[in-house]
């Protein structure tokens, strides 16, 4: 599984980073940044559950 955020579309509520730090973090400018772009076992649900929680809906798995 892969992940990106949507630059365009994240608005830095920083949910995901919350969710999931293994993956998220926010970066020098307040936004959401993916920490690795293939999700490390175990971490599906997580990546799964910020999805579902992000607001702005900037989370890309594919």
């Amino acid at each position: 599984m892969k992940v990106t955020i949507d630059e365009d579309r994240c608005r830095g509520h920083g949910i995901c980073c919350t969710v999931c730090p293994e993956v998220f973090d926010l970066n020098d400018d307040g936004y959401s940044e993916v920490l690795t772009p293939e999700v490390p076992a175990g971490s599906e649900t997580a990546v799964r559950a910020a999805v579902a929680q992000c607001p702005e809906r900037a989370i890309v798995v594919a």
